[in-house]
């Protein structure tokens, strides 16, 4: 059965916002108080860039031409944000010394974390949950991991 072990960091995150959370309570009742709070404010691609796409001209068929997919704006700055807290979490890994770490996050930007993670704070793992909780409040992620952890 999965504990969250006292003193242990909580990271909770998305490609817009992380919660970095310590629980003061014990194994079977944690208290999970909030340490650090990064949020990016991140618009839509539309509203990032407005040129369109450019076009290529091919030199082995003379007067064709191709369309270049738009870059996606959007979808960049939730990577480089996912990159961003990696390198705070190893910052509040080397601080802090935590007994745990536990990640929560959507698979998408777990993928990202771990391949921005230090391995300091892999050392530090573990668990990785595949849930996006971003949206809930701290009361709400404490349960969450509770009825994560009873099955």
């Amino acid at each position: 059965m999965f504990r969250i072990p006292r003193n242990a960091l909580v990271f909770v995150g998305d490609g817009r916002k992380a919660l970095f959370l310590r629980n003061d309570g014990d194994a079977f009742f944690p208290r999970l108080k909030t340490e650090k709070v990064f949020e990016d404010t991140n618009p839509m691609t539309r509203e990032q860039g407005r040129d369109r796409p450019g076009r290529v001209v091919e030199s082995s068929f003379p007067g064709r031409k191709s369309a270049v997919e738009q870059t996606d704006w959007h979808d960049i700055k939730e990577h480089r944000f996912a990159q961003t807290v990696a390198a705070a979490l190893e910052h509040v890994v080397r601080t802090s010394k935590p007994t745990a770490l536990i990640v929560v996050a959507p698979p998408r930007t777990l993928a990202d974390l771990r391949a921005a993670f230090h391995p300091e704070v892999t050392a530090c793992i573990v668990a990785e949950i595949n849930k996006d909780l971003t949206k809930h409040s701290v009361v709400e992620i404490e349960k969450h991991l509770m009825d994560d952890s009873s099955t």
